[in-house]
């Protein structure tokens, strides 16, 4: 599914945040990254999407080297990117909108269909469609993120990338959309990658977890975690250990 080839990137006037890094994730695979501050959590994440290209080496998905962003990607960030003079409705199809707009392989091919009919579903699904016709900030955060959500699997990707996307929640919404996530990607056969700077949250929703350190990070750390997502695994010895052992690689 996912493959880095040798891939070196750099900011301007800036060390390497990747160099020669090589790293290979699976079809239907769920994935935590997790680093230090200015480790180049978000650079992965946004040479996966597409939004920049590496200096050197490849980023292939599907065999296909990624030159823009590719349809069926789906990008969900910390902060929702949600219009806030759109309802939740509308906001949900936007994604839809803009897709029927360009057509899924980025050329002018408009249809005529109504985007929010498709979207509609997942609101069902995701627990909001009783606040179909409110405005983001009438919304909680929880139901926000769930709205971002909705409007990724509108579009049903076969990838999905998550910026932190739980960090500004409270505990209990949090591990809720983190169960849900989780049950979303089962459901889906969704490959999942996702950032975050929690510990804790990596070792639940990982069930391979790719530790990056301080830049220029040349080989990918990967500790396997086949407990993660699991009923009671928050409570299990092995989780707990888990914990422990990726906060002392964190130093």
């Amino acid at each position: 599914m996912i493959a880095f080839e040798s891939v070196t990137f750099a900011y301007a006037h800036a060390a390497p945040v990747f160099q020669g890094f090589t790293w290979r994730a699976g079809r239907g695979e769920a994935w935590a990254v997790l680093g230090p501050s200015g480790c180049g959590k978000t650079t992965l994440l946004h040479l996966l999407a597409g939004l920049r290209l590496p200096g050197s080496g490849q980023v292939m998905i599907d065999g296909q080297t990624l030159t823009r962003p590719r349809p069926r990607s789906g990008l969900i960030l910390q902060d929702y990117g949600l219009l806030p003079w759109a309802t939740v409705r509308q906001n949900a199809a936007l994604g839809l909108r803009v897709r029927n707009f360009y057509g899924p392989d980025g050329t002018h091919a408009p249809r005529n269909y109504l985007p929010e009919q498709d979207a509609q579903p997942w609101l069902e699904r995701l627990g909001i469609a009783d606040l179909a016709e409110q405005y983001p900030h009438q919304l909680s955060g929880g139901q926000r993120q769930r709205t971002a959500i909705a409007r990724t699997l509108a579009l049903r990707p076969d990838l999905l990338l998550m910026d932190e996307p739980f960090s500004s929640l409270d505990a209990p919404t949090r591990e809720s959309l983190q169960n849900l996530t989780l049950e979303l990607q089962a459901e889906q056969g969704l490959t999942l990658v996702l950032i975050t700077h929690a510990i804790e949250e990596a070792a639940f929703m990982g069930s391979k977890v790719l530790l990056l350190g301080q830049p220029p990070n040349t080989t990918p750390q990967i500790i396997e975690n086949p407990g993660a997502g699991q009923p009671g695994y928050r409570d299990s010895a092995a989780y707990l250990a888990l914990c422990r052992s990726l906060r002392l690689r964190l130093g």
